[in-house]
């Protein structure tokens, strides 16, 4: 584990200080598991976004029109039955 510097406003030292005793944790140890989070969740949007720019999905239409609702669901055009 590597120690480093941080700069922070007053307003924000006097918060996460609060929130690491509110935890029983350390201010240190706060802002690194909280950076750790973050990081995951970055990671965690970039796996969903590739993920979602890779799928091949079942429902495009290659240029052909969608099928009409009323087929989909089997009923008649709106205001019908």
């Amino acid at each position: 584990m590597k120690n480093v510097t941080i700069t922070v406003e007053e307003p924000v030292l006097e918060w996460v200080r609060v929130e690491a005793a509110k935890r029983n944790s350390s201010v240190s140890r706060l802002v690194g598991d909280m950076l750790a989070e973050k990081m995951r969740h970055e990671d965690a949007y970039q796996r969903a976004f590739q993920a979602w720019l890779n799928d091949e999905r079942s429902w495009r239409s290659d240029g052909k029109p969608y099928p009409r609702r009323e087929d989909l669901y089997q009923r008649g055009p709106a205001g019908g039955a």
